[in-house]
This record gives structure tokens, sequence and C-alpha cells, in this order.
């Protein structure tokens, strides 16, 4: 019994901090590497382990044709344009603040949810969803952020990729998948890395071996292929099974907060009272639509973290 109560909370302290951290590691890694080229080698990488991983704890690899196109297209959503372009944007955006434009994945969600079923929001969800707007524009409408070159172009692509996971959660919730979910993410993974990878050598982004990273680049994409693609998404699966959703569903909104202190603290970017006022709004909206449970349901059916 404590033996399973420990595995929980470390658990719990992998997907708020392991997934919270990834948007520092990220905004460090793309500092010196091409975005489609270090997501291209993450994903690669990280899918070639889970697939290891899955085998290794004799999960049936098999996938059919039609689980194999399902796969496919969650993958462009989730991982090639979802994270690809993503970490694209963090070259004009700070870490904290796109994981804070990252948390509106649930109102993204709502309003798709809301086009698929024709049905009305409940209370809560509508309160979620005004709190949420109301967090956005305190968060975007930052005079610091609107003077910073490139800034806006970031802003908008990153809210293109919410729109881009928020699609892919309802798509996989719907669609034929492999039973396993490591084996599911790993073959995401390896055709997101392929594409990723064409798309590189499309845009004529240079390619550099590891050995002539930085340090602290090589520091950043071990935490994101081991840690944030491997350790944490098990864990998260793990909680799925032993927790009830919503309290795994927390993790919306403490991944945020522990990204913009983060980046405050190793990267010194600009934590403002608006940021904080904003994100503190946003953040609540958020609760209240997560507790809407089919929500909670669809988000956490299938979530990949930048």
């Amino acid at each position: 019994m404590k033996k399973s109560k420990l595995l929980i909370i470390l658990a719990f302290i992998s997907i708020y901090v392991i997934w919270g951290s990834t948007y520092v590691f990220n905004k460090i890694a793309v500092t010196e590497l091409s975005p489609f080229f270090l997501a291209g080698i993450r994903f690669t990488t990280a899918g070639v382990l889970m697939i290891i991983l899955a085998a290794v704890l004799k999960h049936n690899l098999s996938i059919s044709k039609i689980q194999l196109r399902n796969a496919s297209i969650a993958s462009f959503f989730f991982l090639v344009y979802g994270n690809g372009v993503f970490v694209w944007a963090l070259k004009y955006v700070d870490s904290g603040f796109g994981a804070l434009l990252a948390s509106t994945q649930p109102l993204f969600v709502l309003f798709l949810l809301r086009l698929i079923d024709q049905k009305p929001f409940q209370k809560k969800s509508m309160i979620g969803v005004v709190l949420g707007i109301l967090g956005m524009y305190l968060l975007v409408s930052q005079k610091e952020l609107t003077t910073s070159e490139g800034s806006l172009l970031g802003v908008f692509m990153i809210l293109t990729c919410v729109l881009s996971w928020s699609y892919g959660s309802v798509f996989v919730s719907k669609a034929e998948l492999p039973k396993s979910h490591l084996v599911s993410t790993g073959y995401q993974m390896l055709v997101a890395g392929a594409i990723l990878f064409i798309a590189s050598l499309s845009f004529n982004e240079e390619w550099v071996t590891p050995l002539s990273w930085s340090f602290k680049v090589q520091i950043a994409m071990f935490v994101l292929i081991l840690f944030g693609g491997v350790i944490a998404f098990t864990a998260f699966n793990f909680l799925l099974k032993n927790v009830a959703t919503e309290k795994v569903s927390t993790s919306a909104y403490v991944n945020p907060v522990i990204a913009l202190f983060m980046g405050w603290f190793f990267l010194d970017e600009v934590l403002t009272l608006q940021s904080i006022i904003a994100s503190m709004v946003l953040l609540t909206g958020v609760y209240f639509i997560t507790s809407r449970k089919r929500v909670v349901k669809v988000i956490e059916e299938e979530r990949i973290k930048p």
C-alpha cells in the first residue's frame, strides 16, 4: 500500500515538474538547433525507446492499416504541427508565456465539442470560457509583447498549434488505435520524426551532429527525450489507471505555472504583474472547463506535451 502511494506521488511529480519543464528545455534547444531538426531527433529517438519499452513489457506491437492511418493523422496534429511549429514559435516567445497559451487547450476542445455535438455549454463551462478569453486578452495585450519583434507572429502560431492539439484530442477520442498507449504513441512519434526530418530538409535547415552541440543543449535534449518523452508519459498512463482522471487533469493548470517560474528563474524571462494576474485568471478558467467530465475525458485520452 505504501509502495503504491509512493509511486503515485512520484508519478504526479513527474507529470507536474517534467512536463512543466519541457517548455524551458525546448527554448534552450531551439536557441542553437533548427526547430524541425530538433523535433525530428527528439521524436524519432523517443519513438524508438517507446517501442523497445513496449516490447520489453510484452505489449502487442502489431498495427493494422486503419490504425496506422489514424496514428499518422494524430501524429500530424499532435507532433508535426502541434509540436514542431510550437518549437519554432518559441524562438519569438518566452517559454513560460508559450506554456500559458498552451494551457488554453481545454477551451479550444470545448468549442470543438460544441461544434461536433451541437450541445449547449454547461454553466461551469461558460464561466471557464469567459475567464479563459479574459486571461488570454490580459496575456497578449501587454506592451512588452506587442513591441517585441516577431512576438505577435509567435503568439498566433502557438494558438494555431493549440487548435491542432485540440482537434487531435477530439480525433483520437473517436479513432481506432492500438490499445497500448506506448505502442500507439511510439508509432506516432516515429511517423512524426520522419515527416519532421523531411520538413527540415525542405526548409534547408542546418543539421548539426550531437557532438557539436553545447553541453546545455545536450542536457536539454536528453531531458526532452528520456524524461519528457518516456518517463513522464509512462507516469501519465500509470496515473490514468490508478487515480481519478479529474486529478490527473490538474497537470493542465500546474504545468504552465511551473514553466512560467522556471523560465523566469533559469532563462531570466520577464515575469510581469500582468502576466501573473493573467495566468491566475486563465488557469482558473481552465479549472472550470476541465471540471466538465466530457472535456476532461477527451483531453486526457491522448495528450503529448511540448
